[in-house]
């Protein structure tokens, strides 16, 4: 079975699908080469007692597009490059997983019976959206033969699931059991850790709040502050001078890193996909993830409804995903 493998988390599930049962017998993964976070992350996993039967291919996506395994694992479903690999190769059966919080939207694409897989606002050309079209069609005929699985730790609903299911969609719950297998040789050292937000750097949220909020947790005790990788500079540069406040490499594979934390330890985090997802990993060490609702008042002008309801949105989920953790 081949995986094409677009992103770090994306990475990380793979392994854990094929360690799940749901790869080949060997699975080869082709890593896309001119995404500079892969390096880091693929050399952390490489480090890591791969399961048995998994290789990484870092020719990247040429690869991909010219092999002929007819099984595939497949993160980024939305991805062109994918999509062109599925009409283009033979395909025996597909292994979707998580990519962030577009899985959910994928989970709902699947379920309907013509909804083309184009991510949700995306603006596309004829040509493109054809190839979307195309590619759901491919999909759906593979769910008929009991050939498409989404292998996924977020909570999908009672109603998607059973939609997928009627469309012969198999759906397998990612407990990240071979990450929790890992030895962790580093453990943050820190009680709190707190996940870094985009959202100042977007310009949808106020600086001054947001900092605000970050210093009020350092005044309690260290705390470890993960940059996200759209981090404002001008938040960096205060916090990198507070002390107790220690920054992350915001390079590092973060659910590598955060995985060996231990009960005692808390981890706060604006809405966001990775704390939902950090909710399933951390939950059996009894390690709680807290995602903190964004007040109406730090939100900028900017930031338009859409935003505002993504966000609140993930609450819930996280909450979901705390109660099957």
């Amino acid at each position: 079975m081949g995986a094409l493998v677009e992103s770090p988390f994306q990475l990380l599930c793979t392994v854990e699908a094929h360690a799940a049962g749901l790869g080949g017998t060997p699975t080869r993964v082709h890593v896309r080469s001119d995404v500079h976070a892969l390096d880091r992350v693929g050399a952390a996993i490489a480090e890591a007692a791969l399961p048995e039967g998994i290789t990484l291919d870092v020719r990247g996506s040429w690869a991909a597009l010219t092999s002929f395994e007819p099984g595939r694992i497949v993160g980024e479903a939305f991805s062109g490059l994918f999509q062109v690999a599925l009409l283009s190769r033979p395909v025996r059966s597909i292994v979707l997983v998580d990519d962030g919080l577009a899985a959910l939207d994928l989970a709902r694409i699947l379920a309907s019976p013509r909804a083309a897989l184009i991510r949700p606002g995306a603006q596309l050309s004829p040509g493109r959206r054809l190839l979307g079209r195309l590619a759901a069609a491919r999909l759906r005929g593979l769910a008929r033969r009991g050939r498409l699985t989404v292998f996924t730790a977020l909570p999908l609903g009672a109603s998607v699931s059973a939609r997928l299911a009627e469309v012969g969609v198999r759906v397998v719950r990612n407990e990240f059991a071979w990450l929790s297998t890992q030895a962790m040789d580093e453990t943050p050292a820190e009680p709190t850790v707190v996940l870094g937000s985009g959202l100042v750097g977007d310009g949808l949220i106020e600086p001054d709040p947001y900092l605000g909020w970050v210093l009020s947790l350092a005044a309690h005790g260290p705390l470890l502050y993960v940059p996200h990788r759209r981090e404002e500079d001008s938040v960096m540069r205060v916090l990198a001078r507070t002390p107790g406040v220690t920054m992350a490499d915001p390079g590092d594979a973060l659910e590598l890193r955060l995985s060996g934390m231990k009960a005692g330890q808390r981890v706060l985090t604006l809405p966001s996909t990775m704390g939902v997802l950090l909710t399933t990993v951390l939950g059996r060490r009894d390690v709680p993830v807290e995602t903190v609702p964004i007040p109406d008042s730090w939100w900028t002008p900017e930031a338009g409804e859409g935003q505002r309801a993504f966000a609140a949105r993930l609450v819930p989920l996280a909450e979901a995903a705390r109660s099957r953790a």
